[in-house]
C-alpha cells in the first residue's frame, strides 16, 4: 500500500501527494527557488540543468537522493536538506556509462561534509569497479566550517580514490563555481580540467589570505580563474565560454577515450578516405628553415575530416597537444609549433608534454609526433628552474610508453631535442622524415663555426669560405638521409603522402604488444 499525506480522498478532490513524492520534490529544490535564481544570473547552470545537458536524455540515474548530513554541532540539526548539497548517480554519454557528482552551490554553499564525501566515495567506488570514467562538477565553498576535521577527512578519501583510479579509469573535473583550499588538489589529481571564464575559480588561499601574509593585492580572476590556470599555471586545460558550453565539451572529449585502460578507444567511422593524399603540404614547409609556419593546419590538413580537438591550446604554445582520429581510430598527438618560440622545448613544454603522454599510453591511444624543434631554450632562468629535469620527463614518458607510437620530422630536429621528440633510440615504432629534414647535433652554421673557425679565419676570403664550408655541411649532413643509412629514420616521404603513410603505420601496429619489465612502479623525474 503506498503511503500518502492524506488518509481517503473524496470525490473531485486531487490525488493526495505521497511520501515518496514530497520527498523526491524536497530533494529536486535543492536550496530552494530564490537561491536558484540568484545562482542562474549570469548565465550560470543549477548542478541539476548541468547534468541535464551532460548526460544522453533521460539516462541519469541518481544515489543517495535523500542522504543528509549527521551534524549536531551550531544548530545543524535544523539545517537539513536531502543529498546534503550534492548529487550523485551514473548516466550516458553516448550511450556509453559514465559515473557523476555535481556540487549544488545553493545548498550550504555546495560545502563538503562528511556526508558529502561519503556520496562521492560512494560512485568512485562503483567507477572503479564497473571501469567507467567518473567525472566531478565543482561547485563548493569548500569544506563544512561545522564539521571540523571529520570534512577534512572527507577531501583525503576522496584524493585517495583519485590516485588509485589514475590509469584506470579516466578522472574529468569541471569547475563551475569557486573551488579553494583542499577542494582544489582532487582536481588536480584527475587526467582533465574545464573551467568557465568568468565564473570558476581556484586557489589554495585566496585574495585575503594572501594580502594579510604577503600584502599583495590581487583579484580573484588574477589569482586562480579561468584564464590564468589556462595560459600561466596550466593546472586547467580547458577554458569554456559558459556552463553549458563546458558540458559539451566533456561530451567531445569523451568520444576519444576508452571507459577504463583494459579497452581500446571507440572507433568512429569516418568518410575521410585514409589515402588521400595531400597535394598542399608539398609546398606548406617554407625553404628558409627560420621561417615559421603553423603546425595546427598540417594536423589539420591530416586528420579525418581535418577535427583536431586541442589539450591546454592556451599553456606552453611551442608544444601541441589534443586528440584527433586517422581512419576513424583516435590519437594523441604531440608536435612542435614553429610560430611559438621556433617551436623550442622549455620547461612548461616538457610538463605539458609529457603528461599527455603519459595520459595517452595509460588509455591505449597511440601517439603521433611531428617534430619541427631547433632544441631547448637556452637561458638562466630555464637552468636555475630545472629544465634538466623537466625536460627528463618528456624522455621518461616517451620511454615507458608502449602504445604504437609514429613520429613524423618535418623540418628541424636538433641535438638532445632531436632524441626527446619520440626519436628511434627512445623506443618509437616507426620514424618517418619530409626530403627537406634537418637532423644533426645542430644547425649547420652553429656547427661550421665550431668545427671549422681556424679553416674560416685563415682563408683569403672568410665569408666566401663559411658559405661554402656551409654548404658542403649541409649536403652531408642536414638531411634525413644519414639518419635513413643508419635506421634511424625507416622512410623519407613526400608531404603529399603523410596522412596515408601514417594510417598505414598505425594499423601495422594496431596489435602491438610490449610489456615493461616487473617492477612496482618506476621513479619518474618530478
Amino acid at each position: 500500500m503506498i503511503q500518502t499525506d492524506a488518509a481517503s480522498t473524496s470525490k473531485g478532490q486531487k490525488t493526495p501527494q505521497t511520501i515518496l513524492d514530497k520527498k523526491n520534490d524536497s530533494a529536486l529544490a535543492g536550496g530552494g527557488p530564490e537561491r536558484k535564481e540568484k545562482h542562474k544570473k549570469g548565465g550560470r547552470l543549477t548542478a541539476r540543468e548541468r547534468l541535464s545537458v551532460l548526460l544522453d536524455p533521460a539516462s541519469f540515474v541518481e544515489v543517495d537522493r535523500f542522504v543528509s548530513h549527521r551534524c549536531t554541532n551550531f544548530g545543524m540539526e535544523k539545517n537539513k536538506t536531502p543529498g546534503d548539497g550534492i548529487i550523485t548517480g551514473y548516466g550516458k554519454i553516448n550511450g556509453r556509462t559514465v559515473f557523476i557528482y555535481s556540487q549544488d552551490f545553493t545548498v550550504l554553499g555546495g560545502s563538503m561534509s562528511r556526508t558529502t564525501a561519503n556520496k562521492i566515495c560512494k560512485i568512485m567506488d562503483l567507477a572503479a569497479q564497473n571501469g567507467a570514467p567518473v567525472i566531478g562538477i565543482n561547485d563548493s565553498g569548500g569544506a563544512r566550517i561545522q564539521e571540523g576535521v571529520e570534512a577534512l577527512g572527507g577531501y583525503g578519501d576522496i584524493f585517495f580514490r583519485n590516485t588509485r583510479s589514475s590509469g584506470v579509469i579516466p578522472q574529468i573535473s569541471a569547475i563551475m563555481g569557486p573551488c579553494a583550499g583542499g577542494a582544489v588538489y582532487s582536481p588536480s589529481l584527475t587526467d582533465f580540467t574545464f573551467m568557465v571564464k568568468d565564473t570558476s575559480y581556484m586557489f589554495v588561499t585566496g585574495p585575503e589570505v594572501i594580502k594579510t601574509v604577503t600584502h599583495e593585492e590581487v583579484t580573484k580572476e588574477e589569482l586562480g580563474g579561468a584564464e590564468t590556470h589556462n595560459k600561466k599555471s596550466g593546472v586547467a586545460h580547458f577554458a569554456t565560454d559558459n556552463d553549458k558550453h563546458c558540458m559539451l565539451m566533456i561530451r567531445e572529449l569523451m568520444n576519444f577515450l576508452p571507459s577504463n585502460n583494459m579497452e581500446d578507444p571507440p572507433h568512429i567511422e569516418t568518410q575521410d578516405h585514409p589515402a588521400r593524399l595531400i597535394p598542399s603540404l608539398n609546398e606548406f614547409i617554407p625553404d628558409n628553415s627560420k621561417k615559421p609556419y603553423d603546425m595546427k593546419e598540417l594536423i589539420q590538413k591530416v586528420v579525418d575530416d581535418e577535427f583536431f580537438y586541442e589539450v591546454q591550446p592556451f599553456y606552453a604554445q611551442n608544444i601541441i597537444t589534443g586528440f584527433a582520429r586517422l581512419n576513424g581510430h583516435s590519437v594523441g598527438i604531440v608536435a612542435n609549433q614553429p610560430q611559438v618560440l621556433a617551436g623550442c622545448l622549455n620547461i612548461d613544454a616538457s610538463r605539458k608534454g609529457a603528461r599527455f603522454i603519459r595520459f595517452c599510453d595509460a588509455f591505449n591511444i597511440p601517439l603521433v609526433s611531428l617534430v619541427d624543434v631547433p632544441g631547448f631554450l637556452p637561458g638562466t632562468d630555464q637552468e636555475w628552474n630545472g629544465i634538466i629535469t623537466h625536460g627528463a620527463k618528456m624522455v621518461y614518458a616517451y620511454s615507458e610508453a608502449t602504445v604504437p607510437k609514429i613520429t613524423l620530422i618535418t623540418r628541424k630536429a636538433y641535438g638532445g631535442a632531436y632524441i626527446v621528440m619520440s626519436s628511434k633510440h627512445i623506443g618509437s615504432d616507426v620514424n618517418l622524415a619530409y626530403p627537406n629534414a634537418e637532423i644533426a647535433v645542430m644547425g649547420a652554421e652553429g656547427a661550421v663555426n665550431i668545427i671549422f673557425r681556424k679553416q674560416i679565419n685563415s682563408a683569403k676570403d672568410p665569408e666566401k669560405e663559411r658559405t661554402s664550408v656551409i654548404e658542403d655541411y649541409e649536403q652531408k649532413f642536414n638531411n634525413p638521409y644519414v639518419a635513413a643509412e643508419l635506421g634511424y629514420i625507416d622512410e623519407v616521404i613526400e608531404p603529399s603522402h603523410t596522412r596515408k603513410r601514417i594510417i598505414e603505420s598505425l594499423e601495422m601496429l594496431l596489435n602491438k604488444k610490449e610489456r615493461l619489465p616487473v617492477k612496482k612502479h618506476g621513479n619518474c623525474p618530478l
